[in-house]
């Protein structure tokens, strides 16, 4: 049975924190499960799980969230909103010309929130897309390991979506910027109840690598790129 994708985990020094600042952004509950903040997601939106991490942020990170809005009024009520909870604007080289709005959240994150009437956004709900720094053979990686087919595949971009539809997972090609430290987002898996070795089994097969073991029973895996993800225990 393929695993479930349960959340997009970000590593935070204050996880109750940047949990309410999303919560805030997404109209979502905040659900404390002992060991990370999680906001759960459903079949067609993602969620996002916080864990405690005391590890500095250096550079860009390798993903980012998409936000979507429904129109130009929209959209400024999402930029007021974050700022208030304490996002702010961040300059990463995007052109005058260009429409999305691009912020950090408390804790350095990048994300964007973006305009209304972009068609490969349309009907994706209010988390349109995870943005990914990546080559096309982790987009066929990840599409293979979720079963989730491939909806663009061009030009060394690539990106996919549930079944079910709802938030895209986009990797934007070559070139990518080396890894030099552990990513502070990745992707966490929710493997059927005792198949977490059947399951690691065959995304090793996929090509995926072994990193660590956990604390919690859940294993460290790295795609074909080197970023880590998780593969829950039962």
């Amino acid at each position: 049975m393929l695993p479930g994708l349960l959340a997009v985990t970000f590593d935070a020094h204050d996880p109750a924190r940047l949990a309410r600042f999303w919560a805030g952004m997404l109209g979502r509950e905040v659900v404390d499960d002992g060991r990370a903040v999680l906001l759960p997601g459903d079949d067609t939106q993602l969620g996002l799980r916080f864990a405690p991490s005391r590890a500095a942020k250096t550079g860009l990170n390798r993903m980012h969230l998409h936000l979507t809005s429904d129109d130009p009024a929209d959209q400024q009520h999402r930029v007021e909103t974050a700022l208030k909870l304490g996002a702010a604007h961040l300059d990463v080289g995007q052109r005058p010309e260009e429409k999305h709005v691009v912020l950090a959240d408390p804790e350095g994150n990048e994300f964007c929130v973006i305009p209304p009437g972009n068609n490969f956004l349309a009907g994706c709900g209010l988390l349109g897309e995870v943005a990914c720094d990546g080559t096309r053979a982790v987009g066929l990686f990840w599409s293979e390991a979720l079963g989730w087919p491939l909806v663009w595949d061009q030009d060394e971009e690539t990106a996919i979506q549930s079944p079910h539809g709802g938030t895209k997972v986009a990797w934007g090609g070559p070139p990518v910027a080396p890894k030099e430290t552990r990513n502070r987002q990745r992707f966490e898996l929710t493997p059927a109840a005792g198949e977490q070795r059947a399951e690691v089994e065959r995304l090793l097969a996929l090509g995926a690598t072994r990193v660590e073991g956990g604390s919690d029973g859940a294993v460290m895996l790295a795609d074909p790129d080197g970023n880590e993800f998780r593969v829950r225990g039962s």
